[in-house]
């Protein structure tokens, strides 16, 4: 069975400029992150976000807090990755971070994504985009740290709004899951952890989050 884009895509009207066609294709291909659904709800818990949501505002919270990162960082190169960072779930889906079982191959699967996805370009804005994905992936430069850091306080924060905790309290998280999965910023970002750390403490109060 063909997906909506396969369909729509079938309307597209060439132009005489081989590159231009695949970056306009490649850009109607992006509006199917409007379609990955993650598991993080948005705060006021009516929906689950989508990858497009997340990547939007992971970008524009790394052109936010650059001042609370320990090291100098370029937050427009840190937003670039945030944007970048989801592309491959187009395929390869959101891995839920506290599913163990779901983790396995995730990898792989995203791997054999973003060839698939990346190959779609033009040489020159695949590797471009790829080296984001993979930075991020890395977690060697300060940019990808921070984008990182980004990309756990988003869904944290949401859950900390949660009146019904979230996909803490859907996951069965513990202190501990919650402290690992959010740990980047303890390294990274201590003043954000200080307020961390009084948010895990409400939602064990709770009961959100198991001792």
């Amino acid at each position: 069975m063909q997906s909506s884009f396969e369909q729509t895509i079938k309307n597209f009207l060439p132009s005489d400029d081989g590159r231009l066609n695949s970056l306009l294709k490649f850009s109607a291909l992006a509006e199917e992150m409007d379609k990955i659904s993650r598991r993080t709800k948005l705060a006021d818990g009516s929906r689950r976000q989508n990858d497009a949501e997340h990547s939007w505002r992971i970008a524009l919270m790394a052109l936010m807090f650059k001042d609370y990162f320990d090291e100098e960082v370029d937050a427009t190169r840190a937003a670039a990755i945030c944007v970048a960072h989801d592309l491959v779930e187009i395929y390869a889906g959101d891995t839920f971070a506290y599913d163990a079982a779901a983790n396995i191959g995730k990898e792989e699967r995203e791997e054999a994504a973003a060839q698939k996805l990346f190959g779609q370009l033009p040489d020159d804005i695949a590797r471009k985009l790829r080296a984001l994905w993979n930075e991020f992936e890395e977690f060697k430069t300060p940019e990808s740290r921070y984008a990182n850091c980004m990309d756990r306080l988003e869904p944290f924060l949401n859950n900390s709004l949660s009146l019904t905790g979230g996909t803490w309290a859907e996951a069965g998280a513990t202190v501990a899951m919650v402290e690992k999965r959010i740990g980047p910023l303890k390294e990274n970002m201590p003043r954000v952890w200080e307020w961390v750390q009084k948010n895990i403490a409400v939602g064990l109060k709770k009961g959100f989050i198991k001792e």
